[in-house]
């Protein structure tokens, strides 16, 4: 009797559970339903009633991206354009003008030609700005006009450049290109082997592994790992090279997701090349993602040093998915945690300030975590290297600097007024800082501070409050002393910009490959892993 009033009891509750569960995803269903066919009617008499002529490409493109900015910054809307450049990123080849270039309204900038690939072998330099491709204005051009040099291996693409004020034409022999995920790799010194690992696309183990093999048998006993500016790329590689220092079955990540089939653990599937050879990391503010992945997991396991500046912290996982018309859509899906279970995240996007902008998450809010060793680490802000160098982060002002381009286009000036022809003896002296401050000044460079924004804002509040004519000495004098700090600043960060300076100009005589031998001999970065490593014990003492 029991046991059937169970049973009488039991299929009315999984009924209600089932009808729960069906309504709520019918509702969910129903909402979305409705909200598109809101949506689509809205676009329709739009087009068809409005005043003037619409685009509705335009029109559906501003809709899609303004949807997309409530979220975060890697979740967006790919055209066929975009998807191509995706592929090459993942793949490493492509039949261009081999050289980075930067988009921007008016014309296309080449970053850094590669050595020896068509647009080197036509002229181009850093710094020239192409204003026109065969017969389109950049200007002119909706889309993104980098897509505009790419085409068939053979074929010539005629383009209009400025260079330092005079106007100059290039024709250009495509050709594909190969962009390697390991640019370079060498010995240090006869115990010490150096790897640079740019991008993780499908051939980064696989480089890695051969530069480590032959590093080996060339007698490297300690390796150098470099990880900086390397914003990321497929998760599945990230734990390919972990693999390359810890044995099978070593978990790496977890991915977790609101959607179940999201939820994935990832661990090592092959025997390692090496789980002794002592190990440092180098990372920085630029390093991303699966750089993220590697070097927490690395950290985690007490396989590596750790060293740089905190990385970027994004800690987030997307996936590609087709639409329709040859587009895509990559939505993050979930997020991931290192193996001792750390969020390394350092922004959250969902809950903003009032700015609209996405907060950092606070210091006193990072949980701590421990590694397989009992070394306490903490997720919230990045990967935190095990030794931290103040040199390795960039301050305010060198950020402002740095994104204003103005290092990239002394560069450039430096270039055309400077004769540079031997790599060991470059040096840029007292007077070459003082050029670039006056370079500084001719361009009008100013920044604002937070501090700054923050009395500005309260002087606002003060004016509203009539309290003004009270607090405006005080308020002056705040002022006037961070104008000095602000003239003091460039000083002040003097060994950090004479570094990024010159690294730039390094590139422009002798290309990447002259900057990593560049690197070598003078990165701090480097020099502080090879003491490290110099010393068993004091590498220890790091991981104990």
């Amino acid at each position: 009797m029991k046991t059937l009033l169970r049973k009488r009891i039991f299929i009315p509750v999984l009924a209600l559970s089932i009808f729960v569960t069906t309504s709520a995803f019918k509702s969910e269903f129903f909402e979305i339903a409705k909200q598109i066919e809101i949506f689509t009617t809205l676009f329709k008499e739009l087009n068809m009633n409005y005043v003037d002529e619409t685009n509705p490409g335009d029109l559906m493109d501003t809709a899609i991206k303004s949807m997309l900015e409530d979220l975060d910054p890697y979740t967006n809307f790919m055209n066929e354009q975009d998807v191509e450049a995706a592929r090459i990123n993942n793949t490493g080849d492509y039949t261009g003008i081999g050289a980075s270039v930067l988009t921007l309204k008016d014309k296309l900038v080449i970053v850094e030609p590669y050595k020896d690939y068509p647009a080197d072998k036509a002229g181009l330099k850093a710094g020239d700005e192409i204003i026109k491709v065969e017969n389109v204005v950049v200007a002119d051009f909706k889309d993104d006009a980098g897509n505009l040099l790419q085409g068939a291996s053979g074929t010539t693409v005629n383009v209009t450049y400025v260079r330092q004020g005079k106007t100059q034409t290039a024709a250009i022999k495509r050709e594909a290109v190969e962009i390697h995920a390991v640019p370079h790799f060498s010995m240090i010194n006869d115990k010490t082997g150096y790897v640079v690992l740019r991008k993780f696309n499908d051939k980064a183990s696989s480089e890695t592994i051969n530069a480590i093999r032959s590093l080996k048998n060339q007698g490297a006993e300690k390796l150098i790992l470099d990880l900086r500016g390397n914003p990321g790329g497929l998760l599945s590689e990230a734990v390919n090279i972990v693999n390359i220092f810890v044995p099978q079955n070593q978990l790496v990540v977890t991915t977790k997701s609101k959607v179940k089939k999201y939820n994935k653990t990832y661990y090592t599937q092959r025997e390692a090349i090496d789980t002794e050879i002592p190990l440092v990391v180098l990372i920085d503010g630029r390093s991303a993602s699966a750089s993220e992945i590697v070097s927490g997991a690395l950290q985690d396991l007490d396989r590596a040093v750790v060293v740089g500046a905190r990385s970027f912290g994004k800690g987030l996982v997307q996936r590609p998915k087709p639409l329709i018309y040859g587009t895509q859509m990559k939505i993050t899906i979930s997020r991931y945690y290192t193996p001792s279970g750390r969020c390394i995240q350092a922004l959250d996007y969902w809950n903003r300030d009032e700015n609209g902008k996405a907060t950092r998450v606070k210091k006193e809010n990072y949980s701590a975590f421990k590694t397989k060793k009992g070394r306490t680490v903490y997720d919230g802000g990045g990967i935190q290297p095990d030794l931290e160098l103040v040199e390795s982060v960039y301050s305010p002002i060198t950020n402002a600097i740095l994104n204003d381009n103005l290092i990239f286009n002394y560069a450039t000036e430096y270039y055309y007024k400077n004769s540079v022809t031997d790599l060991k003896s470059f040096k840029l002296s007292d007077s070459d800082f003082n050029n670039f401050k006056a370079f500084l000044d001719k361009n009008n460079f100013n920044f604002e501070t937070k501090t700054e924004k923050a009395f500005e804002e309260a002087l606002e509040v003060a004016n509203d409050e009539q309290i003004y004519a009270a607090i405006n000495t005080e308020y002056t004098n705040l002022i006037n002393t961070i104008n000095t700090y602000k003239n003091r600043a460039v000083d002040n960060n003097k060994d950090q910009l004479l570094s990024l300076l010159s690294d730039e100009i390094v590139k422009r005589y002798f290309y990447r490959e002259g900057l990593y031998e560049y690197y070598l001999a003078n990165n701090l970065e480097i020099q502080k892993a090879k003491e490290i490593l110099k010393n068993p014990s004091t590498y220890s003492s790091y991981l104990n």
